[in-house]
């Protein structure tokens, strides 16, 4: 992402206050970008009305789209002058599947969008829509709180430096040349931060020779290194590098809240399915800890299972 010309910012229809436009109307007077402002709305009790014929139900539902559009349409009145802004409302009964359809049929390079804390057992039962944003969108999502843009903020990459994986490696670029692109917009610097595992008890207690700490310290210099090595070939000081032992989920929380970070970026795997739904991406355990914006990347070459 080295430019953004077009903008998706999804509208919450619950909320009073639309923190994912607000974001999107700081976001397109520093990048110049044009703003589509969508709705996705259903109601199913429209499509039950069997009293009314097909052509009064179209005509309920119209009226309810053209109701919300005008409800839009003053949201964005008073940055019309200033700002390229448009809106769109289509009746959808899965709004995480028109958001992406839009996506990739009108090849935005954002999707901003205003997200809440979960309750964490219904989340792995009823999977939120920002979720399969995270999981299933090719594009970017800015998935944004409460926490203001101040310039000469932080921006922080969470980065996985040691690994060899060419996807990681290759995400963990995408990461940091993302990051610094909204610093320059948002006036900020950038921080890396590296989390690394522990050494496992079992290891400590069924090999008594087994030299822990100095395993630990050894496993720390190797991710410190990783670190700061692709940190220098982006022009970051060591001094903005984090590498801290534990869990991604845990540590990345702890350095933003450390440095008050403005905007966290983090690669995802885009994991489907069962499995994400036992295990989760790290970017979806991250998100509610967090009190910041979180903008997550897929991989190059990812393809969305939305796409045909």
């Amino acid at each position: 992402m080295n430019s953004i010309k077009k903008i998706l910012a999804v509208i919450d229809p619950s909320k009073e206050q639309q923190k994912g436009l607000l974001r999107s109307f700081e976001l397109a007077k520093k990048s110049g970008a044009s703003i589509t402002a969508f709705l996705s709305i259903y109601d199913f009790s429209y499509e039950m009305t069997t009293m009314l014929s097909h052509d009064e139900r179209d005509a309920m539902r119209e009226a309810v789209i053209q109701s919300k559009r005008q409800w839009i349409e003053s949201l964005i009145a008073p940055y019309q002058s200033e700002l390229t802004i448009n809106c769109e409302v289509i009746w959808h009964n899965r709004p995480f599947e028109a958001i992406i359809t839009h996506v990739i049929d009108q090849k935005y390079d954002l999707v901003v969008k205003g997200t809440h804390q979960h309750d964490t057992l219904k989340s792995v039962i009823f999977t939120p829509t920002d979720w399969h944003l995270i999981r299933k969108c090719p594009t970017p999502v800015l998935l944004v709180k409460e926490h203001a843009w101040p310039e000469n903020g932080h921006v922080l990459a969470a980065v996985h430096a040691s690994c060899e994986d060419q996807q990681h490696q290759s995400l963990n670029h995408r990461i940091i040349k993302d990051a610094q692109f909204v610093a320059q917009l948002a006036t900020a610097d950038v921080h890396l931060v590296n989390s690394y595992p522990g050494t496992p008890v079992n290891i400590a207690i069924e090999i008594p020779e087994f030299n822990a700490s100095e395993f630990n310290e050894s496993v720390k210099a190797h991710h410190k290194t990783c670190t700061e090595s692709i940190a220098a070939q982006y022009g970051i000081s060591p001094a903005l590098c984090h590498v801290k032992e534990g869990l991604p989920e845990d540590v990345i929380p702890m350095i933003a809240n450390k440095i008050d970070a403005e905007l966290v970026v983090i690669g995802t795997v885009g994991r489907t399915g069962f499995s994400a739904a036992l295990i989760g991406n790290t970017a979806e355990h991250v998100i509610d800890s967090l009190n910041c914006d979180v903008l997550a990347l897929k991989p190059e070459g990812y393809v969305s299972p939305l796409q045909d």
